[in-house]
């Protein structure tokens, strides 16, 4: 792959799919990984640790490249033009939903599984829409997708290897992408996005359904109307047993999400509950995420479930597992607050992202839904957070029943996403989001190296975090 827009001395000019996953099957042939090994090209962007005691000095972030994307609108357009990368689990159902919003068409779909893009393809048709392209020719086919010129967005659905080279690939072709979470494994390919986002002059998003959960966008909303008080604490998480799926021979396109643990030790889905607490907090809006140090507990789930389910010739039994089962963060912020982390799949629990936030006035518990508010609440008692319906966001006011999966959520952030595209509004949420939501997944498993001692996170925005500017809070259009 050739890009258009100039390179860092430093960056290969070459980034395929084969580039990543040789990068990280190296990784996987050792024990573990340092932060050397994630960081890639920008290993100079991580500050070296320092005791949490003290102030880390002001360090020397990558030059900006080129202007930011801070505040830039999308281009208008009556009809936003789709191209989607990955028609599996996660692509299949997210066909559906941008289908179902007006103003979009599906003009190209792709998946090493000619199948899976068949499939996709005869949904279009069935909605009435002309058929799309197809390109199932090899796992470098989607770089003929993105180079085509009737495309306004790229949709990346894929495995976690592939995410930054198909991202780096849609803006180098200048189109403007959304990646499913994470949207990078290293730090060295955040800063590169965040390069190559401004240099392009192409938005690179995050696409963090759970920012749009009716419960999320309710706690928003009352945080930025000060009802919690002044903001001290928060956590968020992805606790999900997904050990069946881990090893389940056809949930997944192959064993790539399992073989991540034996790669990586800490907090590798971050984003799901980061993302809705910065939110909050107004991370990079106000406020800035400063540092992170994680500890993780023994890797013991995985290999005693392949034990007791899978028969002694099944290729996992090569396979050895580091990731933590469960990773703890705390994440500091600028103005001093506290954001706790977890990440456990390893293990049974019932399903949870925490949801947490704290504030001199009260708090509310997510896993079931809970508000403590004073003045009105005064006996030590948890009130009735569905009585706060009228703080809900203006998108579930005026979609009360959306459909799709995850409650809902996924359809609200695909019809605010084309809404701000149709519009030429600024995106909610932008490539400084998605690096500095994603940075815990490097950044956690060095900190478990190096015995839990703090990472610094970098500044992305590069100083311009102090800026109050509207995100996901936004007014109806």
């Amino acid at each position: 792959m050739h890009e258009s827009a100039p390179q860092n001395p430093s960056e290969d000019p070459e980034v395929s799919r084969r580039s990543v996953l040789r990068s990280a099957g190296a990784a996987g042939a050792g024990t573990v990984i340092g932060i050397g090994g994630l960081a890639g090209p920008a290993a100079a962007s991580a500050a070296p640790a320092t005791p949490a005691a003290q102030e880390s000095p002001a360090p020397a972030w990558p030059a900006r490249q080129g202007r930011t994307m801070i505040g830039v609108p999308f281009e208008r357009r009556g009809t936003v033009r789709i191209g989607i990368i990955g028609l599996g689990n996660r692509g299949d159902s997210m066909i559906d939903l941008f289908l179902a919003v007006p103003g979009v068409q599906v003009n190209a779909l792709c998946d090493v599984v000619r199948a899976k893009a068949e499939k996709a393809a005869a949904k279009v048709t069935a909605a009435g829409r002309p058929a799309p392209a197809l390109y199932t020719k090899g796992e470098d086919d989607y770089e003929q997708l993105c180079a085509r010129g009737d495309l306004d967005f790229v949709y990346v659905a894929t495995p976690w290897d592939w995410h930054f080279a198909m991202a780096r690939t849609a803006l180098s072709n200048g189109k403007h992408v959304g990646v499913e979470c994470p949207i990078a494994m290293e730090l060295g390919q955040l800063w590169q996005l965040v390069d190559l986002s401004e240099r392009m002059r192409r938005h690179c998003i995050q696409l963090e359904n759970c920012c749009y959960g009716r419960n999320e966008m309710r706690v928003l909303r009352m945080a930025h109307a000060g009802l919690f008080g002044d903001l001290l604490h928060g956590a968020g998480a992805y606790i999900h047993d997904l050990r069946g799926l881990m090893f389940s021979p056809t949930y997944y396109e192959g064993p790539w999400r399992r073989q991540w643990h034996t790669r990586l030790k800490g907090d590798l889905y971050p984003n799901h509950g980061f993302g809705p607490v910065a939110n909050y907090m107004d991370v990079n809006r106000g406020d800035r995420a400063v540092r992170i140090t994680t500890f993780g507990s023994p890797a013991l789930g995985l290999a005693e479930y392949r034990a007791r389910h899978m028969p002694a010739g099944d290729a996992s039994w090569k396979e050895s597992y580091v990731g933590s089962d469960m990773s703890i963060s705390l994440v500091q912020t600028a103005k001093g607050r506290v954001i706790r982390l977890e990440h456990a799949v390893s293990n049974p629990h019932p399903y949870s992202r925490l949801n947490i936030l704290g504030g001199t006035k009260g708090v509310f518990e997510d896993y079931p839904p809970r508000i403590y508010l004073e003045p009105e609440m005064s006996d030590d008692t948890w009130g009735d957070f569905g009585k706060y319906a009228q703080w809900d966001h203006w998108l579930w006011k005026e979609h009360a029943n959306p459909p799709g999966g995850h409650g809902g959520m996924d359809y609200l952030m695909v019809f605010r996403l084309i809404q701000t595209m149709r519009l030429g509004l600024v995106p909610d949420f932008d490539v400084y989001d998605a690096a500095t939501w994603t940075a815990p997944v490097p950044l956690s498993h060095a900190s478990i190296e190096a015995n839990g001692a703090p990472q610094d996170i970098p500044d992305f925005t590069r100083g311009l975090w102090r800026k109050p500017r509207a995100g996901t809070d936004s007014v109806k259009p």
